[in-house]
């Protein structure tokens, strides 16, 4: 069962990135990720936000955008990049489990 909301370290974990980072790029992309805060302040990300999370991690660490490109091509192709996000999601998976099924062996 997927939670409803994320934490800050929980959303960095899952990018493989520093929490600085994903809070920068939270505060960068106001349109794309709106964490909503719980009593203390602290941020709380649903699973949108993790996907755009995630469509902004592909652009800027692995094809190298800057924030003001991978902002303007997210505007423009949202939908590509979400399918790109997903199969490489769905790769580092089957990876996963055909190294633990190896190491079984």
């Amino acid at each position: 069962m997927e939670k409803l909301f994320y934490t800050i370290s929980e959303a960095a974990e899952i990018l493989g990135e520093s929490v600085s980072l994903v809070r920068f790029w939270s505060n960068s992309f106001p349109k794309e990720i709106k964490p909503h805060r719980n009593g203390k302040g602290n941020r709380l990300f649903t699973a949108e936000d993790l996907e755009a999370l995630k469509q902004i991690h592909y652009l800027v660490k692995e094809k190298g955008m800057t924030l003001d490109g991978a902002g303007k091509y997210l505007a423009a192709e949202r939908k590509s990049v979400d399918r790109t996000v997903r199969a490489l999601d769905s790769l580092k998976a089957i990876r996963e489990q055909l190294l633990k099924v190896r190491s079984s062996l």
